[in-house]
């Protein structure tokens, strides 16, 4: 037993937490060629579909693992929001192609959370890896040169395995959080909530997305792959929340149901729980790191929980992978929490005033929900530059990062930070266009235009991948400026943006990030 206790505490990272932000973040190390060892105190997978949208910036994160055909083949895309009110169907709007042009997955995509851990773990055991069940991070110590990390196995027993990084992925109640002696601020909305997931018939069980936003009550109905299945997420009023025994469905199938004329004919799995909003103080101490729910839950408003999550992941995996392949680029590591953290408690904050409308008993709250959202929101669906609008904010595709220590100069419209505009190459059909050398999961250089003999030079000299795209007018309409000079993360984020495509640039931006290394290629200082 100690053997194979000395084999897996030979991993380099240890990930503690085996939902979506977890096993992810395992995938991406596991990818990237670094040993991961990762534990989950549960006994089996989730089987029930917890969290179920799917966003296009997720999609595209998993396109570079070459995981999104799968994903959208599986799940469901939403064709339509409608919008209920006092038992009657108010208002219907279109959501198919709503990011036409900004990105190849333009749709809402569900896929349940039960479904897509399977998905994940069967990537993760093509790369030999297994996550280990009923196992527990008990404790650790951060030795300043590494993670002594003590894990109650199977057996009961406690050992201590040595890591160089510790991911603490655990959730709401994360021990890493409270190793880590963190504060996690925030609180808890009075109301209570159900989410149950059904085989119904009805009006809303056609595959589309339904929102009952009644004086009283409030029920999303969201479509599941498969005919008459749907996930049904709604408020508990008062005095069956009151109630002092456990809540079952029958308390809560009648009054936001009736209205949708649903009718329930089987209930698969059922639970009620109450919205926390919290915010970790800190994403990371020394060589630990919180991700996912252990550094913040927020309200469901918008389906952005999981995806978070997964970003935090593909934010934390090619910085891991760096400081381990070149313990000079450890200074990467210093941008995880700015950020993430930024966005963290932006979203919260956001989707705290959502969800306050949401559930708000006011008599201004009621009319808009019951009279001017459902008379506004078709108008709004109409207009590109608003569907644009919506579906950027959602998808997280907007979500930037100029701030960050590691983000510099302007070309164009596109900033360093920004998420790699996508272009389509191929006008006659559906690809992945110029993220398509995303895959390699490496730094590298885009040109769109021509690229200067110099630069050439630079990245044969380097072996720094450069892809040079002839210029087309969706270029432009996407930002680009035509012969500037994009230096790109391993996550899809411009890091550097130069309008002049000079050498001297990237050479100062690499020695500066200590850079010369971590990509694959030899050092080098002084090109200019």
């Amino acid at each position: 037993m100690l053997t194979e206790e000395k084999k897996r505490g030979s991993a380099d990272v240890l990930i503690a937490g085996a939902g979506p932000t977890g096993l992810v973040l395992a995938l991406w190390l596991a990818k990237l060629g670094v040993r991961v060892r990762i534990i989950d105190k549960v006994a089996e997978p989730g089987t029930t579909s917890r969290a179920l949208a799917v966003q296009a910036r997720t999609l595209e994160f998993y396109q570079q693992i070459g995981l999104a055909r799968t994903v959208v083949e599986r799940g469901h895309k939403v064709p339509a929001l409608n919008l209920w009110s006092r038992s009657k169907q108010a208002a219907r709007a279109e959501l198919q192609n709503l990011g036409e042009g900004l990105t190849p997955f333009s749709f809402l995509m569900i896929y349940p959370q039960d479904e897509h851990e399977r998905l994940l773990i069967d990537r993760l055991r093509e790369h030999s890896v297994e996550v280990e069940r009923r196992t527990e991070l008990t404790g650790f110590e951060d030795t300043g040169q590494g993670i002594r990390a003590t894990i109650r196995g199977v057996d009961g027993l406690e050992r201590t395995s040595s890591f160089s990084f510790l991911a603490g992925c655990d959730g709401a109640h994360s021990k890493v959080r409270e190793g880590m002696h963190t504060d996690f601020s925030g609180g808890t909305y009075d109301h209570m909530f159900y989410v149950a997931d059904v085989d119904a018939a009805g009006p809303p069980m056609n595959g589309e997305l339904h929102v009952d936003l009644d004086d009283a009550d409030f029920l999303a109905v969201f479509p599941l792959k498969g005919a008459g299945r749907a996930r049904l997420i709604g408020s508990v009023r008062t005095d069956a929340a009151k109630d002092q025994r456990e809540l079952r469905f029958e308390d809560v199938r009648d009054r936001a149901i009736q209205n949708l004329k649903i009718d329930v004919k089987h209930v698969n799995w059922f639970s009620s729980y109450r919205v926390h909003h919290r915010v970790a103080e800190s994403f990371r101490k020394g060589r630990a790191f919180l991700l996912g729910d252990a550094a913040h839950i927020h309200s469901p408003v918008g389906g952005q929980g999981m995806n978070t999550g997964i970003g935090d992941a593909v934010n934390l995996a090619w910085k891991l992978a760096a400081a381990l392949r070149d313990p000079a680029s450890a200074g990467l590591l210093d941008s995880y929490e700015p950020e993430r953290i930024a966005f963290a408690r932006r979203l919260v904050a956001t989707t705290d005033r959502a969800f306050t409308g949401v559930i708000s008993p006011s008599a201004m709250a009621r009319f808009v929900r019951t009279e001017a959202v459902p008379k506004l929101l078709p108008g709004f669906f109409r207009v590109p530059q608003l569907r644009r609008l919506a579906f950027r904010t959602v998808s997280q595709i907007a979500l930037n990062y100029r701030r960050s220590p590691l983000s510099a100069g302007k070309a164009g419209k596109v900033n360093g930070g920004d998420r790699l505009p996508w272009v389509r190459l191929d006008p006659r059909g559906v690809d992945s266009g110029n993220h398509t050398p995303l895959a390699s999961l490496r730094w590298q250089i885009h040109i769109y235009g021509e690229a200067k003999s110099d630069i050439q030079t630079m990245c044969s000299t380097l072996r720094l991948p450069l892809h040079v795209f002839p210029w087309i007018e969706a270029m432009g309409n996407a930002g680009f400026a035509r012969d500037a000079i994009y230096l790109i993360r391993p996550d899809g984020y411009v890091a550097l943006a130069d309008s002049d495509a000079r050498v001297k640039s990237v050479s100062a931006y690499l020695e500066k990030h200590a850079l010369t290394n971590v990509a694959g290629f030899e050092a080098y200082v002084g090109f200019a």
